[in-house]
C-alpha cells in the first residue's frame, strides 16, 4: 500500500513556523513529507529541512516525495525524542523551527497488518517502529488486570476500563487474544449495548490506550518539548499538532513553563529563583481546523496546533 496522509492544519502550521529562506527546520514526525514538502518549496538554496521518523514505510514514501530537493533534505530514522543526539551527529547545535504532526498517521491506520485499526482484522501490531520487539499482543496477553485498567483508564479516558480489563484477562485465559478484530469482540461484551449505540465504536478509546502505551507517546512527547525548545535559535519557533486531549495538555503546560518557569511564590515582590524565561507562547488558544478541512478530512476533527517561540535572554545586552 502506498504512504498515504493528508497533513492536518498544514497551512495554519507552515505560516506559524515563520520561515526564512535560509534556515534550518526540522520535521520529528516525518510521515509522508507533507509538511516538509511545504516547507522545502519556501527555501533558497542555504536552507534545509531534517526529517525525522521512526517508522520505515514513512522514511521510504518521503524520501521519494522529497526527492526534488536533493541535498536540502537528510532524513534520519529515529524517534523525535532523539533529536538532539540526532542533529548533534550531523553538526547542527540550533535550528530556526520545529515541526510535530502527533498521533497515528492514516497510512498506519489504513494498512491492515500494521494492526493499528479495529475495523480490519490483522495481528495485535501498533508498533510505530517495527524494530521494537514488543507489540500490542504482548501488552493484552500479559499486563496484569491492574495494569491493562490503568492503561485504559490513563490513556484512554473510558470509564469502562475496568470492566475491559477485566473481560481482556477473562477471555485470555481461555487462549490468547492474537488480533485486533478478537480484542474488538471482548472489548464489546465490556460495555453495555444502550453506551455502544450513542458512543461510536467501543473499543476506539482501548485501542488508543494501548497503542499509546504501546509506543510510550506521552512519556516520549514530555520528555522532548525542554529539548526542541533549547535547540530552537531566537526567534524559532516550535509547531506541535496534537490529536487528543493528553496530548495537548502535555504541550500547553510545557510551553506555560517555558514561558514563566519562575518558582517563587506568588507573594516575593521579586523572582530570586534565577530561572529564566525562553520565550513566549504564541497561540493563547490552540488553532483548529477549518470547516472546510474538516469536509475534506474529518480525521482533523480533534486537531488543535499550538506554537512557542523561542526568544533568546537580552537582559546583559546593554
Amino acid at each position: 500500500m502506498e504512504f498515504e496522509h493528508k497533513s492536518v492544519l498544514l497551512e495554519e502550521t507552515i505560516n506559524g513556523l515563520h520561515i526564512k529562506p535560509d534556515g534550518i527546520y526540522v520535521d520529528g514526525t516525518l510521515g509522508g513529507g507533507g509538511h516538509t514538502y511545504e516547507v522545502c518549496k519556501q527555501l533558497d538554496k542555504t536552507g534545509s529541512v531534517i526529517g525525522i521518523d521512526q517508522d520505515e514505510a514513512a522514511i521510504s514514501a518521503a524520501t521519494v516525495r522529497l526527492s526534488d530537493f536533493g541535498e536540502s533534505v537528510t532524513i534520519i530514522r529515529s524517534n523525535y525524542c532523539d533529536i538532539k543526539s540526532q542533529l548533534q551527529n550531523i553538526g547542527i547545535q540550533s535550528v530556526d523551527g520545529i515541526i510535530l504532526d502527533l498521533g497515528v498517521s492514516s497510512y498506519q491506520l489504513d494498512t491492515a497488518e500494521r494492526g493499528f485499526s479495529y475495523m480490519q482484522d490483522a495481528p495485535l501490531d501498533m508498533r510505530m517502529d517495527r524494530r521494537q520487539v514488543m507489540t500490542a499482543e504482548g501488552i493484552v496477553n500479559t499486563y496484569s488486570e491492574q495494569e491493562l485498567f490503568c492503561v485504559i483508564r490513563d490513556y484512554g479516558e473510558d470509564k469502562f476500563a475496568k470492566n475491559i480489563a477485566k473481560h481482556i484477562v477473562r477471555a485470555r485465559e481461555e487462549e490468547p487474544i492474537r488480533t485486533t478484530l478478537e480484542l474488538a469482540e471482548v472489548i464489546k461484551r465490556a460495555i453495555p449495548m444502550k453506551i455502544q449505540k450513542n458512543q461510536g465504536h467501543p473499543a476506539k478509546r482501548t485501542f488508543q490506550a494501548i497503542r499509546i502505551e504501546l509506543n510510550k507517546e506521552l512519556e516520549v512527547l514530555k520528555n522532548s518539548l525542554a529539548d526542541m525548545i533549547e535547540l530552537l535559535s531566537d526567534g524559532g519557533r516550535l509547531c506541535v499538532i496534537t490529536f487528543h486531549s493528553l496530548e495537548d495538555r502535555i504541550v500547553k503546560t510545557a510551553f506555560r513553563k517555558s514561558e514563566n518557569p519562575c518558582t517563587c511564590p506568588s507573594d516575593f515582590p521579586i523572582c530570586v529563583c534565577g530561572e529564566v524565561s525562553k520565550g513566549k507562547i504564541i497561540t493563547r488558544k490552540p488553532i483548529t481546523s477549518t470547516e472546510e478541512e474538516l469536509l475534506e478530512n474529518p480525521r482533523a476533527k480533534s486537531a488543535k496546533l499550538r506554537i512557542f517561540e523561542k526568544i533568546q535572554n537580552r537582559i546583559n545586552e546593554n
